[in-house]
């Protein structure tokens, strides 16, 4: 029995080191040291079972990034979940799940995938340029043994029955290998056909691809930002950190890489569904805005809906989310306005908007005054609780306690605009008082009153600038195209045998494919050595009628008429 001879580097074969009892790879004394350990960490770290599970925990990690209110999009909502879950909220807090991209867990996941990426890409691309020059290996001595296979005789002679094999092989893009002219002169007379190699390339591709991916998140995190602005109709905002509410900088941004664009929110207008088992629900979301890309160039107006951003100097702002803010006019005991606007309310998880917020007047004499309040769009009192029963604002009221007393705004500590600190204050009113608009409560003591004058709404933006979007965006491409590479082409092998023998030339062939999963490269050898066996026998039929032509001369060769012979000739 002869083996099957393969060169070494053969891409189909992969080489394995010698492995202990425990499944290992064991060096040549036996023992490990410091060095072997972390050759073997690094082999572990690179192999694919890590790479894969490197890649399902960090899907795993992105969970609650899509789940829970993340800082860096939605400040708002984190706020509000910590008031809707007082317990659960310090805990996740803790484990950087409202910040799940810049936790320090979550980059660990990240760029050990980004080592072990690298560590496997980077080599097989040696392996993959070597194999790309290979040449097939030898035919094999029995072809028979070989997962498909056929025989057949022939009239041609042996080297021109491999000779005819290879025109056919060839052109159907197979790269081909046969003996050297030292060797073809003897009676060993073969050869080798492979195709499929972009099988590798493929694979490859994909490989550098999702490293690439990684490398444009890596360039999104180091010089991208992300920044929150909550906008009242009738407002201004420019993109600097002092009139953002929220800012979240890549680690190489600074102040000045902040493109220097305003934006002013002109109009917002929300339309629901007013009717049917839909009733309530949102039917569009219309942000009519002004923006100028830098100070003093030309006004521009434009329209923002939702996942219908506006690019402006390389950043896009979103509409994320909006709300009511109510208008109050506040007066303090010496009856001077000491507070005359709009003050955004936030909305809850009760639905239809019914919005919670508070308002603190700083400037109050003789003592500081607070409001604890909720919005209600669409008042209806129902056994002694006043809900809201549809989010657009067609009858809205206030509910409102008041306080006194120091608010705590010079303490030196960041505050919410959302909460207020009554610890130091005491309640001026009892229970909540219902304002509708145009009404005022005057409160106890003299200290003053509060008008609600009326309601705007405000957008909720995110500002975001992504440098490494589009690359991300064009490598995520070259990956699906790695994959379908993979996935479409098969690599596989065809030998071509031809040895004489007591009735004449016979031709062996044989073929595997051993990325074949499917088996339809049985019906593509069957083809193909049908294809070559019609070949020889034209070949033979050919040879056979030159080798006739050539002993009778009258007769014409193959498709010419014979000549006519003239009387007396």
């Amino acid at each position: 029995m002869t083996d099957v001879r393969v060169p070494e580097t053969d891409p189909f074969e992969s080489e394995a080191p010698e492995r202990d009892g425990r499944g290992a790879a064991s060096p040549a004394g036996g023992t490990f040291g410091t060095g072997d350990w972390l050759k073997w960490a690094w082999r572990q770290l690179t192999s694919m079972r890590i790479a894969l599970v490197l890649l399902f925990l960090l899907a795993l990690g992105s969970v609650p990034g899509s789940i829970l209110p993340q800082e860096g999009n939605d400040a708002a909502g984190v706020q509000q979940y910590f008031t809707s879950h007082p317990a659960l909220a310090p805990l996740l807090s803790h484990l950087g799940l409202f910040n799940v991209f810049g936790a320090p867990w979550f980059a660990a996941i990240y760029l050990l995938l980004f080592a072990s990426l690298v560590g496997c890409v980077v080599p097989r691309t040696f392996r993959l340029a070597g194999s790309a020059r290979t040449l097939p290996p030898r035919a094999p001595r029995n072809l028979a043994r070989l997962p498909a296979s056929a025989e057949y005789g022939t009239a041609l002679p042996p080297a021109q029955a491999t000779e005819v094999a290879a025109r056919v092989l060839s052109g159907h893009g197979f790269r081909l290998r046969r003996p050297a002219p030292t060797v073809l002169a003897g009676s060993d007379h073969w050869v080798s056909a492979e195709k499929g190699y972009l099988r590798e390339v493929g694979n490859l591709l994909f490989h550098l691809a999702l490293l690439g991916v990684l490398v444009a998140v890596a360039l999104g995190g180091l010089f991208g930002y992300k920044a929150d602005r909550l906008l009242v109709q009738g407002t201004s905002f420019a993109d600097t950190p002092t009139d953002l509410d929220e800012i979240y900088p890549g680690r190489l941004v600074t102040d000045a890489d902040l493109p220097p664009f305003s934006i002013t929110l002109n109009a917002f207008d929300a339309s629901y569904i007013t009717s049917g088992a839909q009733r309530g629900q949102p039917n569009s979301f219309d942000a009519q805005i002004s923006y100028t890309a830098s100070p003093g160039g030309p006004v521009r107006t434009d329209r923002l809906e939702v996942n219908r951003p506006l690019s402006v100097d390389g950043a896009k702002v979103y509409l994320i989310g909006h709300g009511y803010a109510p208008d109050f006019k506040v007066t303090d005991a010496r009856g001077q306005v000491v507070f005359d606007g709009a003050q955004p309310f936030i909305s809850g998880t009760t639905g239809n908007f019914l919005s919670q917020g508070v308002l603190k007047v700083s400037g109050a004499e003789p003592e500081q005054l607070g409001f604890s309040g909720v919005f209600v769009p669409t008042a209806v009192d129902i056994d002694g609780t006043l809900e809201s029963v549809f989010p657009a604002a067609d009858n809205p009221v206030v509910s409102l306690i008041a306080y006194a007393g120091n608010l705590g705004m010079n303490s030196g500590l960041p505050q919410s605009v959302y909460q207020m600190d009554t610890a130091r204050m005491k309640q001026l009113t009892a229970a909540p008082q219902l304002l509708r608009i145009g009404q005022t409560l005057k409160l106890p003591d003299g200290q003053g009153t509060i008008t609600f004058t009326g309601y705007q709404q405000w957008v909720s933006l995110a500002i975001t600038h992504d440098p490494g979007q589009l690359p991300a965006l064009i490598c995520g491409m070259a990956a699906l195209g790695g994959l379908l590479l993979s996935f479409m082409i098969r690599r596989r092998r065809v030998f071509v045998r031809a040895s004489t023998g007591p009735q004449g030339t016979t031709v062996h062939v044989g073929g595997l494919a051993r990325t074949d999963a499917s088996g339809a490269f049985s019906e593509e050898f069957a083809s193909l050595a049908a294809e070559l066996r019609s070949a020889h026998q034209d070949a033979a039929h050919q040879d056979a009628a030159q080798d006739q032509a050539a002993q009778d001369p009258t007769e014409p060769p193959p498709g010419q008429a014979a000549p006519v012979r003239h009387e007396g000739e």
